[in-house]
């Protein structure tokens, strides 16, 4: 089955009030929102993996070239709506899902319970079919 990638960036869906200024209760809600939709994908079989991430502030750019030490900066210093903030991979028999998977992460809850409408990217993950058609093997 393929594996796709969803994506939620910095991007705010219809509410863009920042998460800081969220009562406690409502991130607390947003939270959970995800724990129970995550637990549910686990329990059918369907989530591979995922991770929500620290604030971009948090993050480093390296650079090697695989001899010397790595040049390690702050960063990332891209726009803040294309910074990753979570992802999940899930597993399923089609785009279709994957869609569908994809709408009930937009919908979680922001301010006041309100669903979010945050967007959400989708990428299939590579495959070994991928690989032959790019190496023509």
């Amino acid at each position: 089955m393929p594996r796709y990638l969803l994506i939620v960036d910095y991007r705010p869906g219809d509410d863009d009030t920042p998460m800081d200024k969220w009562q406690p209760a409502e991130i607390t809600a947003h939270m959970d929102y995800y724990n129970v939709l995550n637990a549910a994908l686990r329990d059918s079989g369907e989530l591979v993996g995922g991770e929500a991430l620290t604030e971009p502030r948090f993050g480093l750019d390296v650079v090697s070239d695989g001899k010397s030490a790595p040049v390690v900066t702050d960063g990332p210093y891209a726009e803040s709506k294309e910074i990753l903030a979570g992802f999940q991979i899930v597993e399923v028999a089609d785009e279709a899902r994957a869609v569908e998977i994809a709408a009930l992460v937009s919908a979680v809850p922001g301010p006041g319970g309100v669903p979010l409408r945050q967007p959400v990217t989708i990428r299939r993950v590579m495959d070994s079919g991928d690989f032959q058609v790019m190496t023509g093997q």
